[in-house]
C-alpha cells in the first residue's frame, strides 16, 4: 500500500483501525504502518508452517478430544466414570416463570451494605438494612448504593429455586437423602461435611438419582483410597 501519497488523517484513520498508536509526524505513522505490515506477514508465514507441519494424527486427536468437551461438558468426573446432570422436570408456566425471573435478575441493581468500601468485611457480608438517624443510604442519598424494597422480588411462582428449576435440600447426613424426589429436588451438601461422609453422600445420590449442587471433587488420602 502506498502511503506516501495518503494524508495525515487517513494514515492515522488507518492506524486507529489496526490499534496502533496514531500520534506523531507523517514519517513516523509510515514507518509504523509498515512495521506492523512486516509483523503480519511473518505471524502468518509461522502459522501455515506450523500448520504444514501437523500430522494427519494430530487432527485426529483434536477432532476427539473437540468431541469429548463437547459431549461431556454436562457431566461430572468421578473415579467410576462420567455422571450425568439430572435435569428437573418442569411445566410450560414454571419454565416460563424462570425465563422471566432471570431477565430480573438481570436488570437488578447489586445491593451492597453500608459503608461497603470502607471496610472490607462489610463488602464480602450480604445486604443489610442500614440504621441511623444521619445514614446517607437510609435517607437514598444519590452517591450511595439503593435499598432493597419490596418491588424488587421476583415471581412469585418460582421464589427460591435453583436457577435450574430445583428445590435445594440442604443435607448433613446421608439418612437425609431418604424420601427425596429426584424430579424436583437437589442436593446442597452442608459445608460442614467431611470428605469421609460426603463420598458417602455422594455414592448414595448417585444410587437414588439425585442431584447433587455443589458436586466437588474428592481427593482420596490415607484410608479413603
Amino acid at each position: 500500500m502506498e502511503y506516501e501519497s495518503m494524508t495525515v488523517a487517513e494514515l492515522k484513520e488507518i492506524l486507529k483501525a489496526r490499534g496502533l498508536k496514531v500520534g506523531g509526524k507523517k514519517a513516523e505513522l509510515i514507518q509504523r504502518l509498515t512495521e506492523n505490515e512486516t509483523k503480519e506477514s511473518e505471524v502468518l508465514e509461522t502459522q501455515t508452517s506450523d500448520e504444514e507441519e501437523k500430522s494427519e494424527e494430530d487432527f485426529e486427536m483434536e477432532d476427539a478430544e473437540d468431541f469429548e468437551e463437547e459431549f461431556y461438558q454436562d457431566e461430572w468426573d468421578e473415579d467410576e466414570g462420567y455422571v450425568p446432570k439430572q435435569k428437573p422436570s418442569l411445566d410450560d408456566d414454571t419454565k416460563a416463570a424462570l425465563i422471566v425471573r432471570k431477565t430480573q435478575r438481570a436488570s437488578m441493581p447489586k445491593f451492597r451494605r453500608q459503608e461497603w468500601f470502607r471496610y472490607f468485611r462489610l463488602a464480602r457480608t450480604g445486604w443489610r438494612k442500614p440504621n441511623g438517624y444521619q445514614s446517607k443510604q437510609r435517607l437514598n442519598m444519590k452517591y450511595r448504593t439503593p435499598m432493597v424494597r419490596i418491588g424488587h422480588r421476583k415471581i412469585a411462582s418460582v421464589r427460591g429455586l435453583h436457577p435450574s428449576g430445583f428445590e435445594e435440600v440442604l443435607v448433613k447426613t446421608p439418612s437425609d437423602l431418604d424420601g427425596l424426589n429426584p424430579d424436583s429436588q437437589a442436593v446442597r451438601v452442608s459445608a460442614g461435611v467431611g470428605n469421609r461422609k460426603r463420598t458417602i453422600i455422594h455414592n448414595r445420590a448417585d444410587q437414588l438419582g439425585l442431584r447433587i449442587l455443589n458436586r466437588r471433587r474428592i481427593q482420596r488420602k490415607g484410608d479413603l483410597q
